[in-house]
């Protein structure tokens, strides 16, 4: 295949805005990596494109020489499907320019930028839309297996904010999806994952949030896992719509605020954000600071990127990871003992558990409006993330991580989970338990615009 490949990569380098790479040029080391240190991987060419035109000619490319496509936003899926050996990489972080226009309340976003970009823009006019926690996310990647993250208590999902997208689907062409033109496509991008084609661009709707939030963490020692996750539970149950809870089994941050004997311990963290007012962030943490007393709190009024920047250090390329995930209904006494039971197990301190709330504007959206992958049902989203230092580390909670899982899965609403949280290949039967009744519809629509599966380093759902 790499010789087919350089038989036309001349022709490639003349037609395309960007720069084309193989395997001896200047930058190709570089441009090959990606966040997850575990993946290492060579393509036979690496495309960095300018436009939806340099994508769509990539694209041709590789299907004319039958050579297997990934395509880097981000860079951050754990499982590497941003990166294929011997294949043809589309590098799409060139495209990156967001605008935005604060009297119509809209963002339009390049197919490679990232979360960062995206906050810094919007947040010049004290606008947001609902994206992940990580801020050197790609906002593709994230946003068309669903987007979850602070934000989507008070307005959902990521796209349940999109407007409309251009993508480029396998046949090259470019075209415009939304809920008027290309429906089923739009649909379909919308929890699909990269089934689909490569979208250069994302149209999303805004709200107004920050520049300001109350932030809030309270944190405990492992010995009180079981009375936090009950804690929550009651707490979580009559939270306010402005106030959101993101549980997390961590190791205890040494900032500043945190006493030098707690740094790097172990335990439970509730990180309780608030996009309303002052008062209401602070009866939350009166509520939890009466039921159970934390070892650790803290409580400050802090910025909005500031907040969406919190976890990028402890996430930063270079970590060997792995992760699953999981969706909870609720936090039974059977799952709690699980979950305590497990969580002492990891070996790396950078490894975490989280649970991330799902419920109010999440669970106003009809089940069939999108492809997303689970029920709109309230409940939680769980992820069980290796983040290890070294390979050696990362192989003791790799084989934790997947124990966990198996664990909790009895518990759970089964082997489904969020898209975005499956990093295993071949794992059919979990993308097909994840979508549901949904599969069948989705697969009918890959058939369309995908046939031959071109676009199948992902979640992957075949054609019908």
């Amino acid at each position: 295949m790499t010789q087919l490949a350089d038989s036309g990569i001349g022709d490639l380098r003349t037609t395309n805005e960007g720069p084309v790479l193989g395997p001896d040029d200047p930058g190709y080391d570089e441009a090959r990596l990606v966040w997850n240190a575990a993946i290492d991987r060579h393509p036979a060419v690496i495309v960095r494109c300018r436009s939806a035109a340099d994508v769509s000619r990539a694209v041709l490319f590789a299907r004319d020489h039958g050579l297997e496509i990934a395509v880097r936003g981000g860079a951050h899926s754990p499982g590497g499907s941003s990166v294929v050996d011997d294949g043809l990489m589309i590098d799409l972080s060139l495209l990156n320019e967001v605008t935005v226009d604060p009297e119509a309340k809209l963002a339009r976003i390049g197919g490679g930028a990232l979360l960062g970009q995206l906050d810094a823009a919007t947040q010049e006019y004290g606008l947001a839309t609902p994206a992940g926690m990580i801020s050197h996310t790609g906002v593709g990647g994230l946003t068309l297996g669903g987007g979850m993250g602070w934000l989507t208590r008070k307005f959902g999902l990521s796209i349940d904010n999109l407007e409309s997208v251009q993508i480029v689907t396998a046949d090259g062409e470019i075209r415009r999806a939304s809920e008027q033109e290309n429906p089923e496509l739009f649909w379909a991008i919308r929890g699909g994952g990269g089934n689909f084609g490569v979208v250069t661009e994302f149209e999303f709707r805004l709200h107004e949030a920050g520049p300001m939030i109350q932030f809030g963490l309270a944190f405990w020692g492992l010995e009180q896992g079981a009375d936090v996750l009950r804690t929550a539970r009651e707490v979580v149950a009559k939270l306010p719509d402005e106030v959101n809870i993101v549980i997390g089994a961590v190791n205890a941050p040494p900032a500043p605020f945190v006493p030098a004997e707690y740094h790097f311990k172990p335990g439970y963290a509730l990180i309780v954000t608030g996009f309303g007012s002052a008062e209401e962030h602070a009866q939350v943490m009166d509520e939890i600071r009466s039921a159970l007393p934390p070892a650790v709190e803290f409580a400050s009024p802090m910025p909005y990127v500031a907040l969406q920047q919190m976890l990028d250090e402890p996430n930063a390329w270079g970590f060997h990871a792995y992760d699953k995930g999981f969706y909870l209904d609720e936090f039974t006494d059977e799952a709690i003992d699980v979950i305590t039971e497990h969580v002492p197990l990891k070996a790396s301190p950078g490894s975490v558990v989280l649970f991330y709330r799902l419920d109010k504007a999440f669970s106003t959206v009809p089940e069939d409006a999108t492809a997303f992958s689970g029920s709109r049902a309230p409940g939680w989203a769980g992820f069980i993330v290796a983040v290890c230092p070294t390979p050696e580390l990362l192989e003791h909670d790799r084989a934790w991580t997947r124990s966990f899982w198996d664990a909790l899965v009895p518990m759970s609403r089964g082997i489904g989970s969020y898209v975005n949280a499956i990093s295993d290949a071949g794992v059919d039967d979990r993308v097909r338990a994840s979508y549901g009744s949904k599969y069948e519809r989705l697969a009918a629509i890959k058939a369309t615009y995908d046939p031959q599966n071109l676009f199948h380093r992902n979640a992957n759902i075949k054609p019908a």
